[in-house]
C-alpha cells in the first residue's frame, strides 16, 4: 500500500483565534502531515449567524504560526475571488510558508453566501465551469511571464504575476466534489489531489473508479491524482480508525480528521497521541 498522510481541519466557526493557533500548534509539533481551514463567509449547518473568520487571511497566519506542517483550505470557494487574485493570495502563503502550501479549489456551493453578499451563484453546470477555467488561470499567472487568457468566464490580457511560487511547478491542486460528469473530468484535467467528505466506503470507490475513467480519457495516468477524504472525529478513536481503514484498502492515502471548535484542543492532543500513528499504519 502506499504511504499515508494524516492531517487535522479545524473550521474557523464557533471557535476561537486562540483554539485555531492551539490546533495549528498540534499540528506543527505533533507531526501531523497537513492542518486545514475551510472557506465561508457565514457559518453553516444549522445556525448562520455564528462567529467566523475568513479562510486566507488565516492561512498567512499559518504560515508563521508553523515551521513544518503542510497549510491549506479544503477547498477554496471559486466563486469568492477572482482567481487572478487567488493566485497572488496563494503564492504570498506559499512564500509566507516556505513552500509548504496545499492549494485547495472547489465550484462553491453556500447559495446564501452569494445572496448575501451579491455574487453570482448560478447553476452547478456554470459554476464547475467556471472551476475549469479558474483552475487554467491561476496556473497561468504561476508559470508564465506574461499569461494571456480568453475563456467565458475569465480573462487575462499579458497578465503579469511574479514572484512565482516557491513550489515547482505549482503548490499541489486538491479539488474537492462528487459530480461524475463534470467535477471529476476537471479533477482529472488539473488536480493533484481529489477531496472526498465521508460517505459510504462502497459509493466511494464507485466514484474513484470514475475519476480513474476520466484520468484515461484526458490521457493521464489514474495514479497522479491522489485521493483524499474528510473523517469527522467524535472523540471515539477506535471508531475514527475502523471508519478510516476501508478507505485506505480502497487507494484513498490523505486522510483529513474534522474538528469542530469548543473542544478542539483537547481533541487534537488526543489524536496526536492515540490516532496519528495507528492511521499511518493502516498505509
Amino acid at each position: 500500500m502506499a504511504e499515508v498522510t494524516v492531517g487535522l481541519k479545524l473550521a474557523p466557526q464557533f471557535t476561537t483565534i486562540d483554539e485555531l493557533r492551539a490546533v495549528w500548534r498540534i499540528a506543527d509539533e505533533a507531526g501531523f502531515d497537513h492542518c486545514w481551514v475551510f472557506d465561508h463567509f457565514a457559518s453553516i449547518m444549522e445556525d448562520t449567524t455564528g462567529e467566523i473568520f475568513e479562510a486566507w487571511t488565516l492561512l498567512g497566519a499559518m504560515a508563521e504560526a508553523t515551521k513544518r506542517v503542510r497549510i491549506g483550505c479544503m477547498v477554496t470557494g471559486n466563486t469568492y475571488r477572482h482567481p487572478g487574485v487567488l493566485a497572488k493570495m496563494a503564492v504570498t502563503v506559499d512564500h509566507l510558508s516556505g513552500g509548504r502550501l496545499e492549494f485547495g479549489l472547489g465550484a462553491a456551493w453556500a447559495e446564501g453566501e452569494h445572496t448575501m453578499l451579491g455574487l453570482e451563484f448560478g447553476t452547478v453546470g456554470r459554476r464547475i465551469a467556471r472551476l475549469e477555467e479558474a483552475c487554467r488561470v491561476v496556473k497561468l499567472l504561476w508559470s508564465e511571464e506574461r499569461a494571456g487568457f480568453e475563456g467565458e468566464h475569465y480573462r487575462l490580457a499579458d497578465a503579469i504575476a511574479n514572484p512565482k511560487p516557491v513550489q515547482q511547478p505549482h503548490p499541489p491542486i486538491w479539488i474537492g466534489g462528487t459530480g461524475e460528469r463534470k467535477t471529476l473530468r476537471v479533477v482529472a484535467e488539473h488536480a493533484n489531489v481529489w477531496n472526498l467528505p465521508e460517505q459510504e466506503i462502497d459509493e466511494a470507490a464507485r466514484l474513484s473508479g470514475v475519476l480513474d475513467h476520466h484520468c484515461e480519457d484526458v490521457g493521464r495516468n489514474p495514479a497522479e491524482v491522489r485521493r483524499s477524504v474528510q473523517l469527522g472525529y467524535g472523540g471515539d478513536v477506535g471508531d475514527l480508525l475502523a471508519r478510516a481503514e476501508p478507505y485506505v484498502a480502497n487507494g484513498f492515502t490523505e486522510l483529513v480528521v474534522y474538528l469542530r471548535g469548543g473542544n478542539a484542543e483537547a481533541e487534537a492532543e488526543v489524536l496526536a497521541a492515540e490516532a496519528l500513528p495507528r492511521l499511518r499504519r493502516l498505509g
